[in-house]
């Protein structure tokens, strides 16, 4: 709505331009009203051309700004290589009309092949990339979709365990808000979780985070896309899918497997630890009882089907490790008056 106002506004200062035009020599008075509508006419022509340009971003500008120019550079090279030496000097409108063609389309090419390329290399096109504040080193954070969804990677950053310019590529948004925009409701609770992640990570004032524009059109795979731009930005990228570490780490690009972060966080626990656990559910074998650690380990405790639904101390006797996960076996360490049974 405020950029309605400042274009009304705009035109209205067009229109009266025009008519303060009319005003300039005595022989336009009569004219102030073709005057007047010159300048309403103008600003009209220049707020459809605001509008037509609206998803042209400054980064778009800036490469084909550049490609302009490096294209009339070509073209100044061919003008002066000698090619029209053999013209007849009278004939300057034909010399004119070809280097006027040379240097159109040599610009035209320059700034085509800059605005598709989006390469990160040139500091001019993107530079937050490549100006690092107070001199310190870069420090990338590239985010797949499935570790925004996941939620994780906003408590690390929260806690100060990640710094750095958290960016993420315009497609993982878009296919971020299509999740949220899903008919399967498990999906688009997916898709909001991942957008309400976004927008806590923006709220965090100690990192900052960037919705990057870079669609990588020579790729049509968001892995592909996303392995390619971690290359170009030099950055690390953090994602919860198996596969796509795997084939990060074939093409030496630098990731980070929250999962894989996550099981190499978790607590030992030896033979003979005594822990307080609360068992949930039988287990397979008579008396048994089943219980889980806070990090998701199953323990398997003799003796404690009676205890169900209670917090009781158990004594760790062994360790199974298979390949989805570690097990505990434990035995219930109760007295007979059950007095180390808690309450839920």
């Amino acid at each position: 709505m405020s950029l309605w106002i400042v274009r009304i506004a705009f035109l209205i200062v067009c229109t009266l331009g025009g008519f303060a035009v009319s005003q300039v020599r005595p022989e336009w008075l009569e004219a102030g009203r073709f005057w007047t509508l010159i300048g309403l006419g103008l600003g009209g022509i220049l707020i459809a051309l605001d509008e037509m340009l609206k998803g042209f971003s400054l980064r778009a500008f800036s490469a084909a700004t550049f490609g302009l120019l490096l294209g009339f550079a070509v073209g100044w090279m061919f003008d002066n290589s000698g090619l029209f030496i053999g013209m007849d000097k009278d004939d300057e409108v034909t010399r004119g009309l070809i280097r006027l063609g040379i240097f159109i389309s040599f610009g035209y090419i320059g700034m085509i092949m800059a605005m598709r390329s989006n390469k990160e290399d040139f500091s001019l096109i993107i530079p937050y990339v490549r100006f690092s504040k107070e001199n310190k080193p870069e420090n990338i954070l590239l985010l797949d979709t499935s570790v925004i969804i996941d939620g994780r990677i906003a408590d690390l950053i929260e806690a100060r365990f990640l710094e750095g310019i958290v960016v993420v590529p315009s497609f993982i948004l878009k296919e971020l808000q299509l999740i949220a925009d899903s008919a399967d409701p498990l999906r688009r609770a997916r898709g909001r979780r991942g957008l309400d992640m976004l927008a806590r990570l923006q709220r965090n004032k100690a990192n900052e985070v960037k919705i990057h524009d870079a669609e990588v059109p020579e790729e049509t795979e968001t892995d592909a896309k996303l392995i390619r731009l971690a290359k170009s930005l030099h950055a690390c990228l953090y994602t919860n899918d198996h596969n796509l570490g795997k084939v990060a780490e074939l093409q030496s690009v630098k990731h980070v497997n929250l999962n894989e972060l996550a099981a190499a966080l978790k607590p030992v626990i030896l033979p003979g630890e005594v822990l307080t656990l609360k068992i949930v559910r039988e287990g397979k074998d008579k008396g048994q009882g089943v219980g889980y650690l806070s990090d998701g380990t199953l323990v398997v405790v003799n003796n404690a089907q009676k205890f169900i639904g209670h917090s009781i101390e158990v004594q760790v006797m062994s360790l199974l490790q298979s390949a989805t996960g570690t097990m505990a076996f434990a035995d219930a360490k109760v007295t007979p008056s059950t007095a180390n049974v808690h309450a839920p």
